[in-house]
């Protein structure tokens, strides 16, 4: 239980903040502040937009240089406790590249973005965060609104296939190394807790919630050690690996810095956001590492999916984080071709 707690607060919650009309902002070599190498083959600019709960979302919009007319558009998010100069970023400049334009967004109480306190998620908010998208998209002259997909990383794969589910606008769903977050928190790792151990976890939990409200403050749990002792689990030796090192460290995400409020977790508990996802018509590619802790995510939600534009693709060798920002493993080649076949 106690390893349980620890990792599960590594992951759960955000934060967020922009206006309808949004503001634009040119992102050139002095202001670079992202973990990867900026490209000469793109256009960058800041913008912002409000979800329909009114938090501003703050993104990184990436547009292919000397690009004419009308393009497809991808928005996209992740992982879980991340921000859009980390692994999205990446994503979204690559398949810039690639022709499309493309959409880095902090998710809301996260990075850049609105919403107050800090550190938190939400199942509905951040699902409704991809639709937010896909609203400002939808409204820019050189995006076609008939040709928009998402791609989700990490736990924002688990709130993609839940957008997807839902709004009918996104043509095309990409997952990499997706987390189910309803799942995580509700059973623990590899479905550990049962239905005893959830009760206690939530007689915990909202105990906290009393001893919040009495103090003001809101607890944060546990987060990632600012050092291993070797006795982690590997899983969580990988992401330490990723978020506290120069590979993927960045002082605005909270598995870099810090710990998601403890409560967090309560309202995944019972709001299970893959429910609907068997429901999903548009296409969907799902990747993963077939050395991942959280494979088992991936091929279960897979299971449920209905259709012949589905599939699921193993990355042979790969871990969780492989698919965060290690070129060698990351399928580009394959996601180019999924999007540019179902975004026409």
């Amino acid at each position: 239980m106690k390893i349980w707690l620890l990792i599960c607060m590594v992951f759960i919650l955000i934060s967020g903040g922009a206006s309808m009309r949004f503001a634009q902002q040119n992102i050139s070599d002095n202001n670079w502040d992202k973990t990867f190498k900026k490209s000469e083959k793109v256009n960058i600019k800041k913008v912002s937009f409000k979800n329909r709960y009114g938090i501003t979302l703050v993104g990184d919009l990436y547009t292919p240089k000397d690009s004419k007319g009308r393009l497809p558009a991808i928005a996209v998010s992740g992982p879980f406790g991340a921000v859009k100069e980390q692994a999205s970023g990446l994503y979204a400049q690559t398949l810039a590249e690639r022709g499309f334009t493309t959409l880095a967004f902090d998710p809301s109480y996260t990075g850049e973005s609105g919403g107050e306190p800090r550190h938190v998620a939400s199942p509905d908010i951040n699902t409704e965060d991809f639709s937010a998208a896909v609203d400002f998209l939808s409204n820019q002259d050189n995006i076609n609104p008939e040709q928009i997909g998402i791609l989700g990383i990490c736990g924002f794969g688990g709130f993609a296939l839940n957008a997807a589910s839902m709004d009918t606008r996104i043509k095309a769903t990409v997952t990499s190394t997706m987390y189910d977050m309803s799942r995580v928190n509700t059973n623990g790792y590899f479905d550990s807790m049962d239905e005893k151990a959830r009760y206690e976890q939530k007689k915990v939990l909202n105990k906290q919630r009393t001893e919040d409200f009495k103090n003001g403050v809101y607890t944060p749990g546990s987060g990632l050690p600012e050092k291993l002792t070797g006795n982690e689990p590997q899983f969580v030796k990988d992401y330490f690996g990723y978020y506290k090192t120069e590979r993927g460290f960045h002082k605005r995400s909270i598995n870099s810095n810090g710990a998601w409020n403890m409560t967090s977790s309560l309202s995944f508990m019972n709001m299970p956001i893959l429910e609907y996802s068997g429901e999903i018509q548009n296409a969907v590619l799902m990747l993963h590492g077939e050395n991942a802790h959280s494979r088992y995510f991936s091929e279960d939600a897979y299971k449920k999916l209905k259709g012949k534009n589905k599939e699921l693709l193993i990355i042979k060798g790969a871990n969780h984080v492989d698919l965060y920002n290690n070129l060698e493993k990351i399928p580009f080649d394959k996601i180019e071709k999924f999007y540019k076949e179902n975004l026409k």
